[in-house]
């Protein structure tokens, strides 16, 4: 069977399965959710031997040490499930009615959330992904075609046998939740023009992977997870509390999209300020890229002057901009111009600064005095995300169970004839 007639095939089960898994009972969803909370700890030995085998193989093949460290599930499965948990407690997103009124002609109207329908989420190197997507699909009654990346293969194999064991262990269609696991690269093109089975698509990678999306799908495409993350440290914070906040923000987790990439000083504090904050982040084997004015504060080993490229760059790993900036305007308009829309934010204790900087910051998540690692589904209450959304439609920021519902409209009459 060639590989278009595979994954049409897989998209068009999927699309059969959605009639049963959106009419399923919320006992039903739960109940397979459980059943992967069980399996997943049954089963970890051969997960985590999984996990070892896509490891030592991106090792050999010169995976980048980002990579190596999203691809690795050491230390993380207990979170996951913890996540998995938190989804299990969280309403059931579908029937929901909202925006309800009676209108004068005695019409009752109401809107009613329903599941999206199929989704294809292509991604790279994160086998966590696949829990995360997969448990959010399920309870919110969704389908979803996993296509992740070659190096994680084996685990995401393992994976997705567990979740369909689980949805089984329901009366649940073990279609919902399939696997593309070819690692040929034209698939992913293929799964693009499936516009017949195929809802939305969700690429969770690299700005390059997202790009091809948008230019090949013929299905709608939410991008984001490209974060250029930005914290503006006015000159009425406190500077002591703020350092904390910057060194749990650049260094808590390096390699997720939500770090922090380009730090804007006002020029107020910098002498004394950027000296402290290079000599406690050095200790944590931070690097830097200082324009022209930081440069000439501190020239420690850590430092090197940045080139203009820098403030464009996801740096997904220990290094960290700095730029001085003489007032408020000058960060809003730098942030304006570098932001990829991800997470960006300001420490201050002046109210009306925070507050322009919330009206003029139009990113999917904007912080007063908090660290940017937040912007998470789980640190949100949604228990995990499949993705965090840069766009504006349909969803923005971490996407959860209200975000892979659509709505129908329902109107209840009393037989009205409209004159």
């Amino acid at each position: 069977m060639n590989i278009h007639t595979n994954v049409k095939k897989m998209a068009i089960e999927a699309k059969r399965a959605t009639f049963a898994i959106a009419k399923s009972s919320l006992k039903q969803r739960n109940g397979a959710l459980q059943a992967l909370i069980e399996n997943l700890h049954n089963d970890q030995e051969m997960i985590f031997q999984a996990n070892q085998r896509d490891i030592a193989i991106a090792k050999e093949n010169g995976l980048s040490a980002a990579l190596l460290e999203r691809l690795s599930l050491e230390g993380r499965l207990e979170g996951i499930i913890h996540d998995i948990e938190q989804v299990i407690n969280l309403p059931d997103p579908i029937g929901e009615l909202f925006d309800e009124q009676n209108l004068p002609n005695q019409l009752k109207l109401a809107k009613c959330r329903t599941p999206l329908g199929v989704l294809g989420v292509i991604y790279e190197s994160r086998p966590n992904v696949t829990l995360d997507i997969s448990t959010l699909t399920i309870k919110s009654g969704n389908c979803t075609l996993l296509r992740g990346g070659s190096e994680t293969l084996d685990t995401n194999r393992v994976l997705v046998e567990i979740i369909q064991k689980s949805l089984e262990s329901s009366s649940l269609p073990i279609e919902a939740i399939q696997l593309v696991a070819s690692t040929d690269r034209s698939e992913v093109k293929e799964l693009l023009q499936l516009h017949e089975y195929i809802d939305l698509i969700i690429p969770r990678g690299g700005a390059t992977l997202q790009q091809f999306c948008r230019d090949h799908s013929k299905i709608p495409v939410i991008t984001g997870g490209v974060g250029i993350c930005h914290l503006f440290v006015d000159e009425t914070a406190d500077l002591e509390r703020s350092l904390l906040v910057i060194l749990n923000a650049k260094t808590q987790r390096p390699t997720v999209c939500n770090a922090l990439d380009s730090l804007l000083v006002h020029a107020a504090i910098a002498p004394h300020f950027i000296p402290m904050l290079v000599r406690t982040l050095s200790r944590e084997k931070v690097v830097f890229r200082l324009d022209q004015k930081s440069w000439e504060l501190t020239r420690e080993p850590s430092c090197q002057l940045a080139e203009s490229k820098d403030w464009d760059t996801e740096w997904l790993s220990l290094v960290l901009g700095i730029k001085i900036v003489e007032n408020l305007r000058e960060a809003i308009e730098h942030i304006q111009h570098h932001s990829t829309g991800h997470s960006d934010g300001i420490l201050t204790e002046n109210h009306q600064n925070a507050e322009l900087f919330i009206r003029e910051i139009d990113s999917a998540a904007v912080y007063v005095n908090a660290s940017t690692r937040f912007t998470d589904g789980g640190q949100f209450g949604m228990g995990a995300e499949v993705a965090i959304s840069t766009q504006k439609l349909h969803a923005r920021g971490p996407m959860g169970l209200k975000e892979l519902t659509s709505y129908k409209w329902l109107i209840r009459g009393n037989y009205q004839v409209r004159t």
